[in-house]
C-alpha cells in the first residue's frame, strides 16, 4: 500500500480508538450518580440517573423536545433555556444559537451532558406532547417520490394539534442504523380527525426515515409518532396569506385549508396558495384544490410549473414559482388586508421567497415557517 494512503488510514484508526477509549473510559470512570432536573422553577422535577444527554433523558421521562435530527447535534431544533452552571457553550452548539440566544442562557438540549442537578425553562405546551403508539393503515402514491401516510392511534388515543404542527416519527434500528432516530414532518391530517395522523414523506436520497417510509415501511405495520409540536400556524388577523410550497410542503397547508373549509376559521382571511414543480408528474392534489377553491371563494390556488415537459399540455403558470408570486403581488392580489407569508419547503425557496415577499412590502415579522423546514 502506498505510504501516502497508510498514513491518514493509520490516524483515522487511533482517532477511532481515542474517541471509544475515552467514551468507555468516561462511561466507567465518571460515575455522575442521580442528578434533578428542574423545569420552570419547580413545575416539574425529576431524579434521574447522570451521565446521559439531557435530550434523551427527558424522554425518558416523557418530556419531549422537539429535535428534526433526532438528537445529533444537526439541527438546532431542541433549545431550552438552562438557568444554572452547565459549563462552557460547546462549538457543536454555536452554529444554531444567535448572540441574543446566547445571552438568554439557550442551549441545545441534546449536546448537554448530565453532570450534576440542572435548572432549565421550556414552553409549558411541550408538557402535553406525547407520544403515540400507532399502525400504518395506509400508504399511498402521490407521485413517483411522495408518499400519503396515515397512521391510525392505538384506542383511546387521540392527537389535539393546531393546523399548521408537526410531529416526529421514529425511526427503527434497520440497515446500517444501529439506534433508533427520530424525524420531523408536518401534518396534513384533519384536526378534527383526532384518532389519524397523516403525513406527505418526500424520498429524498440517502435519508434515513424516507429510505424508511419508501423502502421497509408497510400497511398494517406498528410505528410510534412524537408530538405534536411546532408554532406554525394560520394567525388570527384580517391579513391576505400568501402561502408557498413545493413537493411535500403542500402539507401543513392542506391541514389549514381543510380546517379552513369545515369550521369556517379565520373568516375574514383571504388565501392565496402557490405551489411549485418542476413538471406535471411532480404535481399532485390538483383535482382536490381546484375543488375547494370552487367551494371556498376566499380561496385562490396557483399551481406553477417551471419546466414543464411537453406532454403535459400544461396551460397555467409557468417558471420558477417566486417569479409567480412576485408577478402575482404586483399585479393580481389585492394589497387593501395587507399581506402574512406562510411558507414550507427547503431552506433556499424559503430565503426566495422571504426576499420576494420583504420586497413587495411584507414585513419579515409577519413571514411565517418552520425552522426546521
Amino acid at each position: 500500500m502506498s505510504p501516502y494512503l497508510l498514513g491518514p488510514l493509520v490516524v483515522s484508526g487511533i482517532t477511532a480508538v481515542l474517541a471509544l477509549l475515552i467514551a468507555l473510559t468516561d462511561r466507567v470512570v465518571n460515575n455522575y450518580g442521580t442528578v434533578v432536573i428542574d423545569i420552570n422553577k419547580g413545575k416539574k422535577r425529576y431524579e434521574v440517573k447522570g451521565g446521559a444527554p439531557l435530550l434523551g433523558t427527558l424522554a425518558s421521562e416523557k418530556l419531549f423536545i422537539p429535535s428534526a435530527c433526532g438528537g445529533r447535534g444537526s439541527c438546532g431544533a431542541c433549545k431550552c433555556k438552562v438557568t444554572s452552571e452547565v459549563g462552557p457553550v460547546l462549538p457543536t452548539e454555536l452554529p444554531y444559537l444567535s448572540k441574543e440566544e446566547l445571552a438568554d442562557g439557550q442551549r441545545l438540549a441534546c449536546q448537554i451532558k448530565l453532570k450534576k442537578d440542572i435548572s432549565i425553562e421550556v414552553p409549558e405546551e411541550l408538557f402535553s406532547v406525547k407520544r403515540f403508539e400507532a399502525t400504518v393503515s395506509s400508504i399511498r402514491d402521490l407521485t413517483y417520490d411522495i408518499k400519503e401516510v396515515t397512521y391510525t392511534l392505538e384506542d383511546p388515543a387521540e392527537i389535539e394539534f393546531i393546523p399548521g404542527q408537526y410531529v416526529q416519527i421514529v425511526v427503527p434500528p434497520y440497515g446500517d442504523l444501529d439506534e433508533e432516530v427520530q424525524r420531523a414532518y408536518s401534518m396534513s391530517s384533519k384536526p378534527g380527525d383526532k384518532g389519524k395522523v397523516e403525513l406527505l414523506i418526500r424520498l429524498v436520497p440517502g435519508g434515513i426515515a424516507t429510505t424508511w417510509v419508501h423502502r421497509h415501511l408497510k400497511q398494517g405495520q406498528k410505528a410510534r409518532l412524537v408530538g405534536p409540536f411546532g408554532e406554525f400556524r394560520v394567525h388570527d388577523t384580517g391579513a391576505t396569506m400568501l402561502c408557498v410550497a413545493g413537493g411535500s410542503g403542500m402539507a401543513p397547508f392542506w391541514s389549514m385549508l381543510r380546517h379552513m373549509e369545515a369550521e369556517n376559521a379565520h373568516p375574514g382571511k383571504d388565501v392565496w396558495y402557490f405551489f411549485g414543480a418542476r413538471s406535471l408528474k411532480d404535481m399532485f392534489y390538483l383535482d382536490e384544490l381546484r375543488a375547494l377553491e370552487k367551494r371556498m371563494p376566499r380561496f385562490h390556488f396557483v399551481p406553477a410549473l417551471s419546466e414543464p415537459a411537453p406532454e403535459d399540455k400544461w396551460t397555467g403558470e409557468t417558471g420558477l414559482i417566486t417569479d409567480v408570486l412576485d408577478r402575482f403581488i404586483k399585479e393580481r392580489i389585492p394589497k387593501e388586508k395587507g399581506f402574512e407569508g406562510y411558507l414550507c419547503g427547503s431552506p433556499g425557496m424559503i430565503n426566495a421567497c422571504i426576499a420576494v415577499m420583504t420586497k413587495n412590502g411584507v414585513a419579515e415579522k409577519d413571514i411565517f415557517f418552520d425552522k426546521f423546514a
